[in-house]
Order: structure tokens, then C-alpha cells, then sequence
């Protein structure tokens, strides 16, 4: 038996056009959104807890991850959203970059580092928040890949609508010719 066609989904505004917006990477961002705080919240608590235990270039590596995790995390989600929900290729892919080069090593990094003096309660949040990036990246890709090829397709029905008018204008344009011509031959 074949397969149903995949179901499309029109926009309530203009018909004519899909909506390339992916659910559920959308959903994953909602949820992330609310994550983040409490992520947060509890390394940061944990970290002020066994910072006195730690090393001194550890204590210099986990203060550094907080903030570059803090900054790049606010405005990858912005990145998502946008590129997401209004369809933007560029702000999805740099949503994606920023998933995939240092949110997801950091992550992992903070999960499997034993160097870390790694508590239960932070190894839990560590691993749902790894959960979200590495679904956010496999579904990221499938929505850019989505989004890249119907805009190429889109470009290309215009290029070649663009070539037809050009013909028909030129066909126009020898056919008055050739009118002009008989009837100066007429004279």
C-alpha cells in the first residue's frame, strides 16, 4: 500500500501559501523558554554550593560557561522564534549554529565532566536540557532544509514566469513588428 500524501498546511491569510513554520520545533521553544529560568536557577545554586570545593581554573571555566551560556541561550530562543514562526531562513540557521557549536558541547560538557563534582539534581537538569538542544537540532535542520527548498522552488516559478513574460513580450513585440512591416510594404 502507498503512503498518504504529506497533509500541508495553508495559511488562514493567504490560502495559496504553506505554512513552513515547524510545530514541533515551536513547541520544544515554549517549553525551552520556561526551562532556561529554572536550568539556571539550580546550576547557579549548585555552583554557589561546591564552588568552594573546586579547583581554581574550574571555579574559572564555570563562571565563564554561565554567562556565555546565559547570552548565547537568550538570544538563540530569539533566533528560534523568529526564524520559526515568521519563516526566516538566515535567524533559523543561526538559531541552529548556535544549538549545534556551543550550547550543545557546553551542555555535554557539563553533563560528563566528572572533574565537575557533578550533583544528582544538576546531572538531571543537565540531561533535559541537553534533550532540548539535541531535539532542537535534528528538528531545526528538517525545518531549514523545508523552508530552503520551497523558497528555491518559489524563486525558481518566478524566474521562470519572469522568462515567459519576457517571450510573450518579444513575440508581441515581432508580431506588431511584422504588422508595421506588411503595412509599410502596403504604402
Amino acid at each position: 500500500a502507498e503512503a498518504p500524501p504529506p497533509r500541508r498546511h495553508r495559511s488562514r491569510l493567504n490560502p495559496d501559501c504553506e505554512i513552513l513554520s515547524s510545530l514541533p520545533l515551536q513547541m520544544s521553544l515554549y517549553f525551552n523558554v520556561y526551562f532556561f529560568p529554572f536550568w539556571w536557577l539550580i546550576t547557579v545554586a549548585i555552583l554557589y554550593v561546591k564552588y568552594p570545593a573546586l579547583s581554581d581554573y574550574y571555579k574559572f571555566i564555570l563562571v565563564t560557561i554561565m554567562i556565555l551560556v546565559s547570552l548565547t541561550e537568550l538570544i538563540r530562543l530569539y533566533l528560534g522564534y523568529v526564524g520559526n514562526l515568521l519563516e526566516k531562513v538566515p535567524e533559523l540557521a543561526g538559531f541552529w549554529l548556535l544549538t549545534l557549536l556551543p550550547q550543545l558541547p557546553i551542555i555535554l560538557f557539563l553533563l560528563f565532566n566528572e572533574g565537575l563534582k557533578i550533583h544528582s539534581l544538576e546531572r538531571a537538569v543537565h540531561i533535559i536540557f541537553a534533550a532540548f538542544l539535541s531535539f532542537q537540532v535534528v528538528a531545526a535542520f528538517f525545518a531549514l532544509r523545508r523552508m530552503v527548498n520551497t523558497l528555491a522552488t518559489r524563486f525558481r516559478l518566478t524566474e521562470f514566469h519572469r522568462l515567459e513574460e519576457q517571450r510573450d513580450i518579444k513575440r508581441t513585440m515581432s508580431f506588431f513588428g511584422e504588422m508595421l512591416i506588411r503595412q509599410q510594404q502596403k504604402d
